[in-house]
């Protein structure tokens, strides 16, 4: 049976009214997905196949082509899972009755591990000097992302009212909406104060945010990068340094000191305790290197 690619071409539209009046995704996401959908339908189309009619079989055989011909794994991921998604829909409404796309997996990712600044690296960037309303400003920024580990958006989001110094806590929005308390150490905690401080010499009287630009608004996330950037030049760091390098440094030495990995996951905000596991290879590669540093017969021979 020849495909009618004004049918084919429904579903597919269908599908994406329903992504975008039912779960409310933004134009953003729809575009990727309709993307994604497009790839599979001209490969379906040089196969004179339709939605309807495809196998698992060829689903598996579609993703070793794309595969072959340089898709990496994680475009292949996604691409499944858009699949997934569409053929979940229809057969929520009765088009099909098996979903070819559950079962078929892209390549695995070999997972890159994330940077870290071991501990004398973070006292050093830490350690900021100026009096300026920005420097004390940054100062505070720097200390309270590596103390609760936070990301940047949790970062600028934070609002005056968010934290509560006397109980050495901090609430913040991470992804998906989700709330979650944290402690603020005593460096942060003293940094802070210093900041809220002269905080009104700066900030707009209506300004609720936390941490505030020159002009008396909340600070952009673009801002914080570039002060980060700016502050880890000046004291001489070889690196590029970026807010995510400081949670990444957080969560690093909360593992190496305590081990509790449940208890990092929760610092973090990690829905899935498969991301938060990626730094016990991060601490196992650090006590790797060490061992061969110190270790007396691991070390390699000199060359005389």
């Amino acid at each position: 049976m020849t495909p009618n690619p004004a049918s084919e071409d429904r579903l597919v539209e269908n599908f994406l009214r329903h992504l975008r009046l039912e779960r409310r995704l933004s134009p953003r996401t729809l575009e990727a997905y309709r993307r994604d959908l497009e790839d599979i339908r001209a490969w379906l189309q040089e196969q004179q196949r339709d939605w309807l009619d495809l196998t698992q079989a060829e689903v598996r055989a579609w993703t070793a082509l794309r595969h072959r011909q340089g898709l990496s794994g994680r475009s292949l991921q996604r691409r499944l899972a858009a699949l997934r998604a569409f053929y979940a829909y229809l057969k929520r409404e009765g088009h099909i009755r098996r979903n070819p796309a559950v079962g078929v997996r892209a390549p695995k990712l070999r997972r890159k591990l994330p940077s870290t600044l071991d501990v004398d690296q973070m006292k050093q960037l830490l350690e900021l000097s100026g009096d300026h309303p920005l420097d004390i400003r940054d100062q505070a920024m720097m200390e309270l992302l590596y103390s609760s580990g936070l990301r940047l958006a949790e970062l600028v989001s934070a609002d005056l009212t968010d934290l509560d110094l006397s109980d050495a806590m901090i609430e913040v929005t991470g992804k998906g909406r989700k709330t979650r308390r944290l402690p603020v150490g005593r460096k942060a905690r003293e940094a802070l104060q210093n900041w809220l401080r002269i905080r009104p010499s700066l900030a707009r009287n209506d300004e609720q945010a936390l941490f505030v630009s020159q002009r008396g608004q909340r600070l952009s996330p673009r801002s914080v990068q570039s002060r980060l950037a700016k502050r880890a030049r000046e004291q001489g760091s070889p690196r590029h340094v970026h807010p995510h390098l400081l949670r990444h440094s957080f969560a690093s030495h909360m593992l190496e000191s305590s081990g509790d990995l449940r208890a990092v996951q929760e610092l973090l905000g990690h829905a899935d305790i498969s991301t938060t596991q990626i730094y016990t290879h991060l601490d196992f590669q650090h006590l790797a290197q060490v061992y061969d540093q110190a270790h007396p017969r691991a070390h390699k021979k000199k060359s005389s």
